[in-house]
């Protein structure tokens, strides 16, 4: 008897034992943080400094680390220059803020946009994250190296001109680097109504440097028949950061040989109605 009660009760202190230590492994789970929340929140970017022209976008890469165990709304806010322009994009999306949870981190897109004016120099962008609980900042920089323009005209300005239907007609424009940065590698083309050609020299400038101008000579070929009229079209300049177009107005007209051929089918017209009536008209 007093080996079974000794067994009894080594049983049951065996099972207190191991419920109190389950209940314990337990509540210790519970207050496990979630994965990744190390305690510290971050704002970092691969690149803070970025070189561009006015007319190109600066692109940084962000990352917004939410360090504690709590879900927490970030605000995205900075300061930028007069006329800057600033969009924040989150897997494509723009956003001004968003929802990160605890131990989670988001990468997020920051496209800058100078304004044409911005002279060249170094720009200071804080940028922030501010939550109820912390605010954290990001400085990233710009620089302003210049600006890509480019401008298509006409020695003279003016912008049309006549030809002759069934002929060529050259045609001089004139290219100008309006920026302060040099252009490279230049192609030109032309945008005509139908069957119409045009061919340029030169066809690709390699570089002009800032401020300077080169002539192009465009031929023009119109069809035969063409009817004689206004017509429109479109002459253009290009490279993978500028380019420029000038509308061109022509104005066809048939040939003099064309005209007295038209005058003589007309005369033949009423020689021969003149002819018949007196004929068959007494009748």
């Amino acid at each position: 008897m007093l080996t079974e009660s000794l067994f009894t009760r080594t049983s049951a202190l065996r099972l207190s034992l191991f419920i109190t230590f389950y209940f314990c492994c337990y509540a210790l789970g519970a207050q496990q943080p979630p994965p990744g929340a190390d305690g510290k929140n971050t704002f970092t970017a691969r690149l803070m400094n970025i070189e561009a022209a006015t007319n190109e976008t600066f692109r940084y890469t962000a990352t917004l680390h939410n360090g504690s165990p709590d879900s927490r709304v970030y605000e995205l806010k900075t300061d930028l220059p007069a006329g800057w322009q600033i969009a924040y994009r989150v897997e494509g999306s723009q956003v001004r803020s968003l929802n990160l949870e605890g131990g989670k981190s988001q990468d997020i897109s920051i496209e800058v946009n100078a304004t044409a004016s911005a002279k060249p120099d170094k720009y200071l962008l804080p940028v922030k994250a501010v939550s109820q609980a912390d605010t954290l900042q990001l400085n990233l920089e710009a620089v302003v190296k210049g600006s890509y323009s480019l401008e298509l005209t006409t020695p003279t300005g003016r912008l049309s001109d006549e030809i002759t239907s069934g002929s060529r007609k050259d045609i001089q424009l004139v290219v100008k680097n309006s920026g302060t940065l040099p252009l490279n590698d230049l192609e030109l083309s032309g945008q005509l109504p139908p069957q119409w050609e045009s061919t340029f020299e030169p066809a690709k400038i390699q570089q002009l440097e800032p401020g300077k101008t080169t002539p192009v000579t465009v031929t023009v070929k119109v069809p035969d028949k063409t009817i004689a009229g206004d017509y429109a079209g479109t002459f253009s300049v290009k490279n993978t950061g500028s380019s420029a177009q000038a509308n061109f107005r022509m104005v066809v007209t048939t040939s003099l040989l064309s005209g007295w051929i038209g005058v003589l089918v007309i005369l033949a017209a009423i020689a021969l109605v003149y002819y018949l009536v007196r004929k068959y008209g007494r009748r």
